[in-house]
């Protein structure tokens, strides 16, 4: 049984809403479901209600595709309730992929919660050898897909106000990948995880900064600020790059 302990800090319609999503798919897949894991937002303490997703691994002795069509059905019940995707992995590929993606893994293995079955991270092993060059390439997609959704949404301001929390979202693992790395103490809070780059890279991260109120509701930026804040946070993204590809930077 999951306690109550496991959702500490969450909103009551959020427990419910995990507790309700983790009896239904306990039913759905059956003896096929090996463990379900809760990670991201919800595990770290930054969980914004109305904004933040919820994020799921669910580990499977097999993949059946009538399983994954039958929770297809349920997942658009569980999408309004801000539930991703989950993570849809064997055992096997979990130990093949793990050497392959050591952000993601690392990410799910420090900051998770068991809400059914087995836990498949105790005693795993993270290579942190590729860890260095996957933030590379992380950051480097990351800038491609801002210009992307860039021209994807016109230069409008409502699609800027969208794009640039995904970006940001997708930046955060890429800083705590960074502070693993410097063998350094991760934040739990996006804020200071910010603030921290900023001092240990002497960078303005103040396009990051605020970004993250943006996505937080704390700013609303008008149509003149909003296209600013693209070339600032943009500009600060480069800046990253350029930093985090700096022969004089040692990634140990």
């Amino acid at each position: 049984m999951t306690s109550f302990a496991i959702f500490e800090g969450l909103p009551s319609e959020t427990q419910t809403t995990i507790r309700s999503y983790t009896k239904e798919i306990g039913n759905l897949f059956g003896t096929q479901l090996v463990g379900a894991l809760l990670y991201g937002s919800a595990v770290r303490g930054d969980f914004l209600p109305g904004r933040s997703n919820l994020n799921f691994l669910l580990l499977l002795s097999s993949h059946d595709r009538s399983k994954l069509a039958a929770y297809a059905k349920a997942h658009k019940k569980w999408a309004r309730e801000q539930v991703v995707v989950p993570l849809l992995l064997t055992e096997v590929e979990l130990n093949a992929s793990v050497a392959l993606f050591p952000l993601e893994y690392l990410e799910i293995q420090e900051q998770h919660r068991l809400l059914a079955g087995r836990d498949p991270f105790i005693g795993l092993h993270v290579d942190t050898g590729g860890l260095d060059v996957q933030i590379r390439q992380s950051l480097r997609a990351n800038l491609l897909r801002l210009r992307q959704r860039f021209v994807e949404g016109g230069g409008m301001q409502d699609a800027i106000t969208i794009l640039l929390p995904l970006s940001l979202t997708a930046l955060l693992p890429c800083v705590r990948g960074l502070q693993r790395l410097a063998q350094r103490k991760i934040s739990g809070s996006a804020e200071q995880l910010l603030l921290e780059l900023q001092q240990a890279t002497e960078l303005d991260c103040s396009g990051f900064l605020d970004v993250l109120h943006l996505k937080r509701g704390l700013i609303t930026p008008g149509p003149v600020e909003v296209p600013r804040l693209f070339d600032r946070y943009a500009a600060a993204l480069e800046a990253l790059i350029h930093w985090v590809d700096s022969p004089r930077r040692n990634p140990t």
